[in-house]
């Protein structure tokens, strides 16, 4: 009696002739994807301060920005350095450069910034943002296209107006702004100097004087005005002497003082209004001086002498 006949033995896959082939395949995908996660590298990139988290292959920083398609312009600053090699977990900073228009107390000038307002803007210029008055808020963002920027800084200026001598601590952009904030009137005709559309800048001195109708002869402005101030006061406009009483550089009495238009009295005003009412003296009295200043007058000739 015959025996049943076995049944085929499956074949066994190992034995297959492309066991190996499919072995070393599989080994060379999982040594790619080892490699690969070694190479692949989880970096923070911080544009103008927002952050993005990149998987990236690059060895440098300046791959890495070009994996992650940021541009670098002219002026852009980029921690690190564009060189330096990545480690996995880095931070990289790109901040943009922006075009900025600065008028700074009336003189205009271009800069290039990478602040993104105009607060750190001004910061990054060695400008105290709350030093004086600006056209656009601390917090007003600064355009990758670049903008406009007026600041006016706080300066000390001195207002001399009569009897009025007041200091001020302005942002003003005129003198004019200057009188308007001292409440400092403007009669017709007075003279102000600097003129009222100057700009007053720190340490500018503003005298108001009262209106000159009457013009100098030049010859009169050629005397030696100087050291008749000199002889009389020594130079000090704010000089008195109780004998007379007399006033000022050229020691006017007050009816002098009054009769030549003078207002308040000689030492109310500045050197300039004071010299103007002695030449205009000189010029009503027809020259003759010995009324005025017997003394001292004959030093207004003293620079036609040398």
């Amino acid at each position: 009696m015959r025996g049943k006949r076995r049944a085929p033995r499956p074949p066994i896959p190992w034995r297959s002739p492309w066991t190996p082939v499919v072995c070393v395949a599989g080994a060379v995908a999982v040594g790619a994807l080892v490699v690969v996660s070694f190479l692949v590298k989880e970096v923070i990139v911080v544009v103008d301060g927002e952050r993005t988290h990149v998987r990236a292959f690059g060895g440098t920083v300046q791959e890495v920005l070009a994996d992650a398609e940021v541009s670098v312009g002219y002026g852009d600053v980029v921690r690190p350095s564009t060189q330096n090699v990545v480690e996995d977990g880095a931070t990289i900073e790109v901040r943009r450069a922006r075009p900025l228009t600065l008028t700074l107390d009336g003189h205009t000038s271009t800069h290039l910034v990478t602040a993104t307002n105009v607060h750190d803007a001004l910061t990054e210029l060695d400008i105290a943002p709350t030093a004086g008055k600006l056209s656009a808020p601390p917090g007003h963002r600064v355009p990758l296209e670049g903008m406009e920027l007026t600041v006016y800084t706080r300066r000390k200026v001195y207002v001399v107006a009569g009897t009025t001598r007041v200091t001020s601590r302005t942002t003003a952009r005129t003198v004019r702004e200057v009188l308007k904030q001292k409440r400092i009137a403007l009669r017709r005709g007075y003279l102000v100097n600097p003129p009222l559309g100057s700009f007053p800048k720190d340490g500018t001195v503003i005298t108001v004087t009262p209106p000159r109708t009457v013009q100098i002869q030049p010859e009169i402005l050629q005397l030696d005005w100087e050291a008749l101030a000199e002889c009389e006061s020594r130079g000090n406009p704010e000089a008195f002497n109780a004998d007379g009483p007399y006033y000022g550089l050229y020691q006017f009495s007050l009816p002098m003082w009054q009769a030549v238009g003078g207002m308040d009295t000689p030492t109310s005003w500045p050197e300039e209004e004071q010299t103007y009412r002695a030449q205009l003296l000189y010029q009503q009295v027809g020259g003759r001086w010995q009324g005025q200043w017997p003394h001292c007058g004959d030093r207004l000739f003293t620079m036609n002498a040398r």
